[in-house]
């Protein structure tokens, strides 16, 4: 499957509204951090996300293939979070009511990250067979 800009998009979005929301919901008890100040992070890795999307759209069209690696898109955590933990750390993220512990958001990012990324290929491959086929597109 080689995945369209809206298909990235798309499954950014519903990833984050499933996956996201019910590990956000299970891992912020044992952070300091309000279900707010979690919830607000996750929809601003939404809309930061769907930035990233289309950057990284681009930088496929100079790959032959159109598309790279799985590894890549694990690592591609790496910049999307420093980016959200600089957004966090300068106060450009509205909503957050107070500081927010740099290991609390590390741990909610990566954890929450890596759930999502495990989602989309293993299990989100399984259940919906013409995800694959549409490009990413879910709708």
């Amino acid at each position: 499957m080689i995945p369209t800009l809206a298909g990235r998009v798309q499954t950014r979005l519903f990833v984050l509204a499933t996956v996201g929301a019910v590990l956000t919901a299970l891992l912020t008890p044992l952070l300091p951090m309000s279900f707010r100040d979690a919830y607000v992070v996750l929809l601003a890795v939404a809309v930061v996300g769907i930035g990233w999307e289309a950057l990284y759209h681009l930088i496929m069209q100079f790959r032959w293939d159109k598309d790279w690696p799985t590894l890549f898109g694990l690592v591609t955590a790496v910049p999307e979070g420093l980016l959200m933990w600089v957004l966090l750390d300068l106060g450009l993220v509205p909503g957050v009511r107070g500081p927010m512990a740099w290991w609390a958001f590390a741990v909610l990012f990566a954890v929450v990250w890596l759930g999502q990324w495990l989602f989309v290929n293993g299990p989100m491959r399984v259940l919906f067979v013409k995800w694959r086929l549409r490009g990413g597109r879910l709708l």
